[in-house]
């Protein structure tokens, strides 16, 4: 990076800029009630004096700009007015339009200019209801061009012309170079948070971005150098307000990019531009945007190995999806194959369609180890394969009791982000009532955990008989106080990861009975349900209120992240973890959920090391793997960084499918990092 860059970096990294915003409450909830204002003008009300509070913020080293000068972000809903709509509808992560991708190549290509005429034009015969969704749309769009002229007047007062230059032209037209387009994505990413959108992903940056790239480098305006300054003043953009966004923790923001994959016909779309955005996060080493690079079983190994390279940098990306596996999976659900084949990822590993969908593809984790302990508890096992019944019958339950509530729901109106998607400017629609795509998926959480429960019981029950039933129940309810023999009995029996058939089948029946349970499932928004290998924050969250289970996990302790084996679970090193996790067919819960896996930072510290992990890549895409995400990490160093903060502010670790500064997580997740198994 140049030294513009650096000091854009660094200022980022001191965070002074966050204590000049301004943190005064803005009150409108109860004022749009009493005014009986309908939703969706709320919302372009409220975005409309949000764009009137800001104040521009720029330095001069500025070439992007945008930068928050309000923290505030005002409900358009009071208490009373949300009780009233939960008696009627299921409200899903407080009703936000989130998780969702624009369609970002129509937008560039139209400029806001041309939207809002067909707006306009299409009011003009609209009912009421269009009408006034209608002019909730223009007041966005109003409220996007008063940050631009604010912006445009202070780029010219403090001399910035290349951003003045191009704030005259975009958002309005569309752009006419590569740097105009980053500065318009920039803008519609800024526009988006203040509008309450929250996990706002970035998309396939390298695809919708190529056609600007390339015509400005094929008319010699644009080198490799000049494009690297631009992508990594944008990255280094999406990273300034990050503590503004609402997350479990900080960093979980959903700022997800997706390189490579195919186009809409299946040829490889790996360019030019996704292997400098790979080479601008390396350089970078910020945890915004996260990277995620589509791969298949053709992709050339000097792109695993580039991927590597930012892997060694201790980001926790980029994440791997394998377009064998997904694009298949989702033509099995329904999408069309041009749509499968442009998909990317929404906040953590979540594959969506850009513009059609609005998939709400977290609704919840089933707890897949409660499911198993609760078919234990029975009663009395007389085969296994009847305590394989009775763990399909509690998996159906545990996903029968998720769904069923999910009826009815109510999401805020985005006015704003509808403009930004297929087809709703064109029938004066909101995205909030759906889209071409409106399925939803849940998390199966603690799947190593489960099937090595399941093994255990096979194993020491069933088979072995060293643990009679009734001991086993006591030993679980005592957790294992007074049993440590059984215990060890437990921990010894067949674990997933070791590439032994007995315990994977147990991974593979449980993965069959959950895709099976949610294929039964249809949402009330004529869609399917989608069944995934992540865990979200449910690995934690599930865990600590769990008792002992028959793995032989004592009560609280936390399960395994993602899709990945059990905590303390001893192996047979990485070749059998990839093994024993790419038997089962991912392609029926491909809503996604990386295999995650630590190495020490060792590995990477030569460039043999680097190649091997590169080709355990290439080898995990081949066996048939969905996704997979690596981490280099040190024990050693995380220990040290809890004992000794202020020495590593910007260390940075993946948390389950996003990557934030270790300072700034919970003590349950600094533990849970520090405890996973590493290679």
């Amino acid at each position: 990076m140049n030294e513009r860059i650096e000091k854009l970096r660094a200022m980022l990294l001191a965070k002074e800029y966050r204590a000049k915003r301004s943190r005064e409450p803005i009150e409108l909830a109860d004022s749009f009630s009493k005014e009986k204002i309908g939703y969706a003008m709320r919302a372009a009300l409220r975005l409309k004096r949000l764009a009137e509070e800001e104040e521009p913020s720029l330095c001069e080293w500025d070439r992007i700009g945008f930068r928050r000068s309000t923290a505030c972000m005002p409900p358009i809903l009071t208490e009373k007015e949300w009780a009233e709509i939960r008696k009627e509808h299921f409200v899903f992560d407080f009703g936000w339009v989130a998780n969702i991708n624009s369609d970002y190549k129509m937008v560039l290509s139209r400029g806001f200019k041309s939207i809002r005429e067909e707006i306009e034009q299409r009011k003009a015969d609209a009912n009421a209801a269009q009408k006034e969704e209608a002019e909730a749309m223009l007041i966005s769009l109003r409220a996007v061009d008063t940050v631009v002229r604010k912006y445009r007047t202070a780029a010219k007062a403090q001399g910035l012309f290349a951003l003045a230059e191009a704030l005259s032209n975009v958002p309005e037209h569309p752009p006419r170079s590569f740097y105009e387009a980053c500065v318009m994505l920039r803008l519609l990413n800024f526009m988006l948070w203040l509008n309450d959108n929250k996990h706002v992903t970035v998309g396939r940056f390298d695809q919708y971005m190529y056609p600007y790239f390339r015509a400005d480098v094929e008319a010699g305006v644009l080198d490799e150098t000049g494009a690297l300054e631009i992508i990594e003043e944008l990255f280094i953009s999406l990273n300034f307000d990050a503590d503004l966004y609402p997350g479990v923790q900080q960093g979980d923001n959903g700022q997800s990019l997706v390189l490579g994959g195919c186009d809409k016909d299946g040829n490889p779309a790996y360019n030019e531009l996704s292997r400098l955005c790979l080479i601008a996060s390396a350089e970078l080493k910020l945890i915004d945007p996260k990277i995620n690079l589509r791969v298949d079983k053709n992709t050339p190994r000097e792109i695993y190995l580039l991927g590597t390279t930012l892997t060694a940098k201790g980001l926790g990306f980029p994440q791997y999806s394998n377009d064998d596996v997904v694009i298949p999976a989702l033509c099995r659900w329904g999408y069309a194959l041009e749509d499968a084949r442009n998909y990317v990822v929404a906040a953590c590993w979540e594959f969506i369609v850009p513009g059609k969908a609005f998939d709400i593809n977290n609704v919840d984790g089933a707890n897949l180890p409660r499911a198993v302990d609760r078919a234990l508890r029975e009663g009395e096992i007389g085969s296994y394969r009847e305590f394989r019944e009775r763990v399909r019958r509690q998996i159906d339950a545990e996903v029968e009791s998720i769904t069923a509530p999910v009826k009815n729901l109510f999401f805020q109106p985005s006015p704003l982000q509808s403009v930004l998607m297929d087809g709703c400017a064109e029938e004066l629609k909101d995205v909030s009532e759906g889209l071409h795509y409106n399925n939803m998926g849940l998390h199966g959480v603690g799947i190593a955990n489960a099937a090595d429960a399941m093994a255990a019981v096979k194993y020491c029950v069933c088979e072995q008989k060293t643990v009679s039933y009734g001991e086993l129940l006591r030993a679980l309810d005592a957790d294992f106080e007074g049993f440590e023999d059984v215990r060890s009995k437990l921990l010894s029996a067949p674990k997933m990861g070791n590439n032994d058939d007995f315990a994977d089948d147990e991974a593979a029946f449980l993965l069959d009975c959950f895709a099976d349970s949610c294929e039964k499932q249809k949402n009330d928004r004529g869609g399917i349900w989608r069944a995934g290998t992540g865990t979200a924050m449910y690995y934690i969250w599930y865990s600590e209120t769990m008792g002992a289970t028959a793995d032989g996990r004592r009560a609280g302790t936390a399960y395994s992240a993602n899709y990945s084996p059990s905590l303390d679970v001893k192996t047979d090193g990485v070749l059998s973890v990839i093994s024993s996790f790419s038997k089962p067919d991912l392609g029926r819960v491909c809503n996604g959920g990386p295999l995650t896996l630590e190495f020490h930072d060792t590995v990477f510290r030569n460039e043999e090391g680097m190649g091997k992990v590169a080709d355990l890549v290439r080898m995990f895409v081949a066996l048939g793997g969905h996704q997979l995400q690596l981490n280099a990490i040190n024990r050693e160093t995380l220990l040290d960084a809890q004992k000794h903060p202020e020495k590593y502010p910007q260390l940075i670790v993946r948390v389950w499918g996003w990557s934030g500064y270790f300072n700034e997580l919970d003590l349950c997740y600094q533990q849970h990092v520090i405890r996973r198994l590493e290679f």
